[in-house]
């Protein structure tokens, strides 16, 4: 973790930490603010230190300069460790489950002595939390639920985290003596969401070389395995890794394709492991008879569509001429409009559509009227200006009722509509699927945000007819959005061959609220190429041209 995240990473937590304590309001709201603005900037932090531009950072006073001094100095900071020695370690895994907050975990620490989440767990099932001021029955049984999932959670890493990891973890294995080559298989060549385990094929001179100096390392174990050495660990001492070591090149080749899977595809490949050895995984798909697939597709589901759906998807970052729907400090967004069109001109896109939140996502600082006129002066001179094209978009929240956030007037003014449901996520599956068609049938809306609103190994995703939901978005020529954020990934790649069969175009899009995070588009490139999607089926890859033929293909706009 580079020093910036960790020093973002400590100040959020530390925030917490006050809070419980009770410190003041305002040292707590700077905390936090000081760890979203860490997080935001667009260079290391290393940098603005040796600059001594740190010192010049909105948001960043003396007591932040003080603790990042000490941090990068000493890799601790006194007054925060002294905070946290002073109550159970365990304590402060209760900040992670959600619905709970500092003040609530600090009545329950001094009231009945909750200390662990295992202590709450415990609470909870003897029905000791549910008489408790401020809580009730069902507060009780959503703390439960809630820790239900985060029990269920640690067994997944998110698909960022897992390459990260992974990467680490390479490096690590490339660098030791006899290693020839090593990759990533199994569900993270596959591109899984979320992974279970980080799989790693191995190629050295000597086998038992190898496990004696990694072992120096790792904790090892060596697993049953006849035909080859399959070592198991711990990496940071919660992610299980694998690692298939072989010393024969073409044993490699036929090891990768096993291991990479799914155990589902390779049966209606009809493969037993009929193929000793291979020079390439393209001469396995020959002999086996069947056209070579990438391994992202390689899933059951890829079978169950026709064969113009099976095409490796051609999509790569380099195809994409636009960044669309992302936020800006007009909303919940950490940066000015300057500079993510300043990130974006750097990596070579030439146009891109602001999104920010309309009026009802007070929690997003979502805009009114007044401020929409600003934004659009505003992106009128920056237009005026060579360069990167911007579009003035919004993100628009779904109401209740599936009526959307502005009136035809205000809505009528913007270049590009995302609609998205960011609030009463509780309706009934009819309910649900009935609000988000009314939003998709309004003549303004271009793209649909985020489609099942699920926030991975936190939030599931509400209950909607998604079948419905794309043939209205295939009927109404609305684009789909595939979420690139890690913790989304959404429209979840299940459904992504049927939303192609039915004709449906598609938006690539990290839902950028930092500079840092326009980066993570590369995640719903995985995900899309998972899907099988093509270059000619995502809006983002459109010249600009075409792209404003799209924006006026229902509704007459000028630009």
């Amino acid at each position: 973790m580079s020093l910036k995240s960790e020093i973002a990473e400590l100040l959020g937590t530390y925030s917490d930490f006050l809070e419980f304590t009770g410190d003041n309001p305002f040292k707590i709201k700077a905390f936090r603010n000081a760890s979203e603005i860490i997080y935001s900037l667009k260079n290391e932090l290393e940098e603005y230190i040796a600059s001594g531009e740190i010192k010049n950072i909105k948001g960043i006073g003396k007591g932040i300069l003080a603790i990042i001094d000490e941090y990068s100095k000493t890799g601790k900071v006194i007054e925060y460790e002294q905070i946290k020695s002073k109550y159970p370690a365990s304590i402060w895994e209760l900040f992670s489950i959600k619905g709970l907050g500092a003040k609530k975990i600090k009545f329950l620490y001094e009231q009945i002595n909750i200390a662990s989440v295992d202590d709450l767990s415990r609470a909870c099932r003897e029905n000791k939390i549910a008489g408790l001021k401020g809580f009730g029955v069902k507060t009780q049984e959503k703390i439960l639920k809630e820790i239900q999932r985060l029990n269920e959670a640690k067994k997944y890493l998110l698909l960022n985290l897992a390459i990260r990891n992974a990467e680490e973890l390479l490096k690590q294995i490339s660098e030791t003596k006899g290693v020839i080559k090593c990759e990533v298989t199994g569900e993270l060549r596959r591109i899984q969401e979320i992974i279970s385990s980080i799989e790693i094929i191995v190629l050295v001179k000597d086998l038992l070389s190898f496990k004696n100096l990694f072992g120096k390392k790792y904790k090892l174990t060596e697993a049953e395995d006849h035909n080859n050495l399959t070592l198991t660990f711990l990496l940071n001492e919660t992610v299980p890794c694998i690692l298939y070591v072989v010393e024969n090149q073409r044993q490699y080749t036929k090891l990768l394709f096993e291991t990479t899977g799914s155990k589902e595809f390779l049966q209606k490949l009809n493969y037993q492991s009929q193929v000793s050895e291979a020079a390439s995984e393209t001469e396995i798909f020959q002999k086996l008879q069947h056209p070579f697939v990438i391994p992202e597709m390689r899933e059951e589901i890829y079978f169950d569509f026709p064969a113009k759906l099976q095409t490796a998807s051609n999509l790569t970052l380099k195809k994409f001429k636009g960044f669309l729907h992302f936020h800006t400090n007009y909303s919940d967004g950490l940066n000015a409009l300057e500079e993510m069109k300043e990130e974006c001109t750097n990596l070579g896109f030439e146009y891109a559509a602001v999104c920010d939140h309309s009026k009802s996502a007070f929690y997003a600082n979502g805009m009114n009227e007044k401020k929409v006129l600003e934004q659009k002066t505003l992106i009128k001179e920056l237009n005026k200006k060579n360069g990167l094209h911007i579009f003035h978009g919004v993100e628009c929240d779904i109401l209740s009722d599936g009526k959307l956030d502005f009136s035809n007037e205000v809505l009528k003014s913007f270049d590009f509509v995302v609609v998205s449901v960011h609030s009463v996520f509780g309706l009934s599956e009819e309910e649900m699927t009935k609000r988000i068609i009314k939003a998709v049938e309004s003549e303004y809306s271009d793209l649909l945000g985020h489609p099942s609103g699920r926030l991975l190994l936190t939030r599931e995703p509400y209950k909607v007819n998604m079948k419905k939901i794309i043939e209205a978005c295939s009927a109404n020529n609305v684009a789909i959005e595939i979420n690139a954020n890690p913790q989304r990934l959404d429209l979840d790649w299940r459904w992504i061959y049927f939303a192609r069969e039915k004709g449906c175009q598609f938006s690539i899009n990290p839902d950028a609220h930092s500079v840092n995070t326009i980066h993570e588009i590369n995640y719903g490139i995985m995900i899309a190429r998972k899907g099988g999607i093509q270059t000619n089926e995502v809006i983002n890859c459109y010249s600009i041209n075409d792209f404003k033929k799209f924006l006026n293909r229902k509704v007459n706009r000028k630009f």
